[in-house]
């Protein structure tokens, strides 16, 4: 478990790791749904012998506040990230996105490209013609939502993503999700789902800056949820990305091979980070 220290954000509290506070460059790591910051045990460590690396709890999720009263939106979430990385005093940030954190973080990059030194993204990015999958179409339909996520065991979910995914997840993946999965959090995954339902329905306009942003694409090719052509697809909003399609890999692909995922990931922050 990464070692956290609190944040209030306009009102809500949030969870941090951050290796080296003092450091105005960093390495940005927001995980996704179910979350939360821990499945980036793995990861952080590779990347603090050589940069500042932060990861957090978002509001909804693992050891931050599950608050009834938030904007459990990309857009409130991306506002939630922006105004956390002004506090941790950020100013040039590398962001690694999993998952939701993929929109919540790319919402915040395209509004401040002056502060957005590279972005890599694992299984996540622009999702232009997504159609949802079948747990996310149940979570956005009134009541049945509620009755999954009230009846959500760890067996059940085990059982669930394993039949889904490639390479089974270990137990540890499922006690971490369910040791935080209290009304407050499935709440939240009630209503980001539910905010969320017209992702990927509208043709998405990029800045300027995005043409010559440094990104890389790691993408575990099982992926049930989002449909490995999507990483190369990434290629259309980001030209420079270079993309790492990774066979025999599912949604989390740092929990199925960490290895798979660090060398290329270390690799391509080593070239980003001002010396």
């Amino acid at each position: 478990m990464l070692p956290t220290t609190d944040h209030v954000i306009d009102g809500v509290r949030c969870a941090v790791y951050d290796s080296a506070p003092r450091t105005r460059e960093a390495v940005v790591f927001v995980h996704g749904n179910p979350g939360p910051m821990d499945d980036w045990e793995e990861l952080v460590p590779a990347v603090a012998p050589f940069a500042r690396a932060v990861a957090m709890d978002m509001p909804g999720y693992g050891r931050a506040e599950h608050p009834r009263k938030f904007d459990y939106t990309i857009d409130g979430y991306a506002h939630y990230l922006g105004k956390l990385l002004d506090q941790l005093l950020v100013d040039r940030a590398h962001l690694v996105l999993h998952d939701f954190g993929g929109p919540w973080g790319l919402r915040w990059a395209l509004a401040n490209p002056g502060r957005v030194a590279s972005v890599t993204l694992i299984n996540s990015g622009v999702l232009e013609g997504y159609k949802w999958h079948s747990f996310a179409r149940v979570w956005q339909t009134p009541i049945l939502g509620e009755l999954s996520q009230l009846t959500t065991t760890k067996w059940g979910m085990k059982r669930a993503i394993n039949g889904m995914s490639p390479k089974p997840m270990p137990d540890a993946f499922f006690d971490r999700v369910m040791k935080f999965a209290d009304w407050g959090h499935k709440r939240a995954v009630l209503r980001l789902y539910r905010a969320s339902k017209n992702v990927g329905t509208r043709p998405l306009e990029m800045p300027e800056f995005a043409k010559t942003l440094p990104v890389c694409v790691i993408w575990g090719a099982g992926d049930p949820f989002i449909r490995v052509e999507f990483a190369e697809k990434q290629k259309r909003y980001f030209p420079m990305a270079e993309v790492h399609v990774l066979q025999g890999l599912g949604h989390w692909p740092f929990i199925d091979d960490i290895e798979a995922v660090r060398t290329p990931l270390v690799e391509f922050l080593k070239r980003q980070i001002r010396r």
